[in-house]
């Protein structure tokens, strides 16, 4: 049986999806943000490696998720998101953060038009190559409302 005190923690804890979207199995930056996501206080599902949309989708909808953290290294992020918002709006999750960062686009762009492009695909945040968990640690805090 819990302590009131640790009811109080587990009913703030926010949980996170994260994974590697499509073809990508750049396995060591996920494991990475899992460490630095669970030691800034989020309950966090690592999906690995290769991961569908249909399996963000899914584990979001399992776990009651708070929001979905994409990552991708590969460059095709940008082909592997297209159509996520709409598929969390047909399963009821329309409204969940999304967030994507990494090396998301092939080849080199100014970053400010890539980030235009994958917030009008709906994504709430994209962050550009060599971000640090504690810059998207800082931006779920404000967006989840989480104390910090």
């Amino acid at each position: 049986m819990e302590t009131p005190a640790e009811e109080v923690a587990n009913v703030e804890k926010k949980t996170l999806v994260i994974g590697v979207i499509g073809a990508d199995v750049h396995a060591v930056g996920i494991r990475i943000l899992d460490y630095a996501f669970r030691d800034a206080g989020f309950e966090v599902v690592n999906l690995g490696v290769m991961v569908s949309q249909e399996e963000y989708i899914a584990a979001a909808v399992e776990t009651n998720a708070d929001a979905i953290v994409v990552s991708s290294l590969y460059g095709h992020g940008e082909l592997d998101v297209r159509g996520l918002r709409e598929k969390c709006i047909e399963a009821g999750i329309g409204d969940i953060p999304i967030y994507i960062g990494g090396n998301i686009v092939v080849g080199k762009q100014p970053f400010d038009t890539v980030e235009a492009r994958f917030l009008a695909m709906g994504m709430t945040r994209a962050f550009p190559p060599g971000t640090t968990p504690e810059t998207a640690i800082e931006y779920l805090k404000k967006d989840l409302g989480v104390e910090q």
